[in-house]
Parts: structure tokens; C-alpha cells; sequence
């Protein structure tokens, strides 16, 4: 892509990467990629769905002791941490990558090899980006690496699903000395999100009285019928490209199999809708609500024996949000991921996603989510999968962004000061 980054971005990046001690943590990952790849798999065999993370935050927790980090712990919100203290001058950064999968207990049993893929649920999303998390770590100890501003290292909780991305809002809300942050999810080095797309995903309930199909025809509205009105004028809306915005009505349940012949008292709709922008989203989310109360004085007027109601269930409410493509981190992560990814030539931004980082962007924070790219790895799917050949760029990229963030002491300072 024809992307250019500022004289100082550049400037400060080719003074840390022409340091030894950087070449020596680089050359470290490198060679201890079994081991990272080995603990990968330690880690994707402790189970933990969303809000059922605590065994696999205890373990992370362990490994961050074992590598020296300073005050680790588990906080009241569940996510595992750990300090690395900097000398001072530098922003603190966060590094993290979410504990949870989507996945329910019983899921894996077992870490299945063909050929050189590795199968099990949850085997990238996000184990991968946990244990690059880890092999980081031990590279900036093996080589001796001091940085100005501290770290803190992150295991989050609740970032699939109905988590909605609450253990990283819970983690920055109770850490406002955080400067800047960077997200590790997935397993490549190709693409780095820096604008955060928003969604809701809420559960609509549709009331009435209800009664026999035939016998009570005509003498009550029917709340599966205003449920159906309401998907119909959604099934309808026009929304734009560019900001991309997209809405799904993804379920639809009413009645029972043994009550097939009644006009069901309730009726459940499930939608989810995302805008890239915050405002667009705003707007989409009144008209969705404007439909839900059409659907219903429609159907109630129909009949005109008695009144739908409705009440809603929030899941997910993540913001939306944007930073410069030029600010300074999005330029280090950029030329981080030129620099070890295997095909340079398709390294680029991806403005937007939904993931971690958009609580940071919606804060203002500068950040940068790491690990998304081509290829293909079935995520959120039983099949998944991971191929370890070259799997120690990831964490090289999450080095070099990271040092560039927090400054090196005696060397560089950050490229946010």
C-alpha cells in the first residue's frame, strides 16, 4: 500500500532495531518458537468460555511470576496482570490478548496434529495471541532490554459475545494512568485494525395476551405477528457503505412444538447492527427502536382488543471510534509488521474491527490491534487451527511495536512523547 510513515516514526524505528540487544530479543523469539508454540497448547487445554476464564487467568498468572513481572495478580474484573517497571519518561503501555473463547466447557480434549497444523478450539483465538504475548516477555529479559515507560502485561476476560468486550472496558476504566495500548488477537502479522467499529446486539420481547389459534382469532393481537412486522421493516432498511454499517436479525423464537395451535403470549427477536461510525450507529439504533414501537401500535391496531408491549435485553454495546491513520503508533506498527512479516508486500490497515481495541480508541487512547491477516484459520469453529511455521514473527512485531511505544531507556523515547 502506498503508505508513508513521519521522519521521526522512521527515525526512532531504525535506531531500536539497529540496537543489539533488540537484534538479540528478536533472534531469541526466533529460536524458542517450539517452546512458545508448546505453551500454546498448555494454555488452549485449560478451558475457558466466556465468564469462565478464572483457571486460565490463575495459569497466566503463574507464567508472568515465573518470567519476574511485579505486582502480578488477578483483578476484581477477573484479568490476569502483570508490571514490567520502567525506568520512568515513557508512557505506561498496555499489551494484552483476551483469555475467553466462544467455546463451552467439554469443547477440547485434546490438541490434534495433521501434517503440521495444529486442530483445537480456541488454538488462535486467542491462545496464539496470549502465548506471543508470553514469548515477548522472554525476549526482552533474554536480551537485557529496559524500557522507559512500564507495561502492563494483560490477560482479559469477557471478550467474545455477550462479554462485549467488558473485561478490557473494565481493565482501562480502573487504569486511567494507561497512555497507550496494544491488542494481540490472532496469529498473523499482515494487518493492523486502528479504528474500532461499534455494535449492539439486543434481545426485543414482544407481549400480548394469548389464546387459542382458531377460538381467539380476532379477539387479540398477536405479538409473533408485530415480532414479524418489525423483522419486515428492518428487512428493509437502507444503510451506507462507507461508513460500512450492517444490521442482522438473527433469531426469532415464539410458541412451543406442544402449543402449535396457539397464538403465542410472547415473542423474542434477536438483532445485532454495526456501524463504523458512532454517529451512524446512534441514528441506526433509533430507527431500530422506532420499528420495534411501529410493529406494535401496527399490530395492536389491527385487532383493536388490546395493546403489544414490549421490553428489551441489552447483550453488547461496544463503541465505535477512530484515530489518524498517521498517528505515531499505527506508524510503528506498520513498520514493525513490514519488517517481519513474511510477504511485506500485503501489509496494511484494516479501519475497523471489533475487538479490544475499541475500548482504547473510544477513549482516545492510541492503539493498535495485532494478529489479524489472510490467512485462514476457522476461528470460532470446532475445525480450528494454527500452522506454527513462522509463528515467531507475531511476537517480533508485538517487540518492535512495543519498544517503539514505551521508549528504550538510555537509547530511544517513545514515539507517543
Amino acid at each position: 500500500m502506498d503508505y508513508q510513515v513521519s521522519q521521526k516514526v522512521q527515525q526512532i524505528f531504525d535506531k531500536v532495531t539497529g540496537l543489539e540487544p533488540v537484534q538479540k530479543a528478536l533472534d531469541f523469539i526466533h529460536e524458542e518458537e517450539e517452546f512458545c508454540v508448546n505453551e500454546q497448547i498448555e494454555l488452549v487445554l485449560i478451558e475457558a468460555p466466556t465468564f469462565h476464564e478464572e483457571e486460565r487467568a490463575k495459569a497466566f498468572c503463574e507464567k508472568f511470576r515465573r518470567l519476574g513481572l511485579e505486582d502480578v495478580h488477578i483483578d476484581p474484573y477477573g484479568n490476569a496482570l502483570g508490571l514490567w517497571k520502567g525506568t520512568g519518561g515513557g508512557p505506561r503501555i498496555l499489551v494484552e490478548a483476551h483469555l475467553d473463547t466462544v467455546f463451552p466447557f467439554g469443547s477440547v480434549k485434546e490438541v490434534r496434529r495433521e501434517g503440521n497444523r495444529l486442530y483445537a478450539p480456541g488454538i488462535v483465538d486467542d491462545t496464539r495471541g496470549l502465548a506471543a504475548i508470553l514469548s515477548t516477555l522472554r525476549g526482552m529479559k533474554a536480551a537485557g532490554l529496559q524500557t522507559k515507560g512500564d507495561i502492563v502485561f494483560a490477560g482479559t476476560t469477557r471478550e467474545e459475545g455477550k462479554g462485549s468486550l467488558g473485561g478490557m472496558k473494565d481493565l482501562l476504566d480502573s487504569n486511567p494512568d494507561i497512555g497507550g495500548s496494544i491488542s494481540v488477537d490472532g496469529s498473523c502479522t499482515e494487518y493492523i485494525i486502528y479504528k474500532a467499529t461499534g455494535y449492539k446486539t439486543y434481545e426485543i420481547n414482544f407481549y400480548g395476551i394469548g389464546g387459542h389459534a382458531a377460538a381467539d382469532f380476532g379477539k387479540m393481537a398477536n405479538p409473533v405477528h408485530a415480532a414479524a412486522r418489525f423483522v419486515a421493516k428492518v428487512a428493509d432498511f437502507e444503510v451506507p457503505t462507507d461508513p460500512r454499517t450492517t444490521f442482522c436479525v438473527s433469531n426469532i423464537h415464539a410458541g412451543t412444538d406442544t402449543a402449535i395451535h396457539a397464538i403465542a403470549p410472547k415473542a423474542t427477536v434477536k438483532i445485532n447492527y454495526r456501524s463504523q461510525s458512532g454517529a451512524v450507529l446512534e441514528e441506526l439504533h433509533q430507527r431500530v427502536f422506532r420499528a420495534v414501537q411501529e410493529a406494535c401500535d401496527e399490530e395492536t391496531a389491527r385487532w383493536g382488543k388490546d395493546t403489544i408491549t414490549w421490553d428489551c435485553v441489552n447483550y453488547c454495546d461496544v463503541p465505535a471510534g477512530a484515530q489518524d491513520p498517521h498517528a505515531p503508533l499505527v506508524e510503528a506498527a506498520f513498520l514493525a509488521a513490514k519488517t517481519v512479516s513474511e510477504d511485506p508486500s500485503i501489509v496494511k490497515l484494516i479501519n475497523g474491527g471489533c475487538v479490544n481495541g475499541n475500548m482504547s480508541i473510544a477513549r482516545g487512547l492510541p492503539c493498535v490491534t495485532l494478529g489479524e491477516g489472510p490467512r485462514v484459520n476457522n476461528v470460532h469453529n470446532l475445525n480450528e487451527s494454527f500452522d506454527p511455521e513462522g509463528s515467531w514473527r507475531l511476537p517480533q512485531e508485538i517487540l518492535l511495536t512495543l519498544l517503539l511505544a514505551a521508549g528504550i531507556d538510555g537509547e530511544t523515547d517513545s514515539v507517543l512523547a
